[in-house]
């Protein structure tokens, strides 16, 4: 029996769990692409500047500025220009993006149980295992390459 080609399982469930969550948002005005780790990124975070974001979330720069564009546009988030590097921008909650905060983890957080509802604890457990696994491998080899 020939074996399922995993990357594309992976990016199966990655684009229907983006279309189930670009869905959930859509009420809030916070679209797909990734929206919503921005802003949870921009929480954890407040006073991070677009290319740490960039970075850290693993987006182009283009994606990276499209989305603060709207989440900013949306009353989520605000930039402030950064004291100490005027040329870069800092960014924060603003208070209405602190007020959705418990409301964007619900959905997240609802999502999530959706997705997994058909494993036990267990393989859950196991299934995040082994994509830790591969996403190290995947970037220790990412960072082989680069030096």
């Amino acid at each position: 029996m020939e074996k399922e080609p995993i990357g594309k399982l992976i990016s199966f469930i990655s684009r229907q769990n983006q279309k189930n969550v670009a869905k959930l948002l859509k009420p809030y005005d916070i679209g797909g692409g990734g929206q919503h780790s921005f802003l949870k990124a921009i929480y954890s975070h407040p006073g991070i500047n677009q290319d740490q974001l960039t970075t850290d979330l693993k987006f182009d720069k283009a994606t990276t500025a499209r989305s603060v564009k709207q989440l900013e546009d949306a009353g989520y988030i605000m930039r402030k220009v950064d004291e100490r590097d005027r040329r870069s921008f800092q960014l924060f909650p603003t208070k209405k993006g602190m007020n959705f905060f418990p409301t964007l983890q619900h959905i997240l957080e609802s999502n999530n149980k959706k997705l997994v509802s058909c494993l036990t604890d267990e393989e859950e457990d196991q299934l995040i295992v082994l994509l830790k696994k591969l996403i190290f491998d995947g970037e220790s080899k990412e960072s082989t390459r680069n030096k």
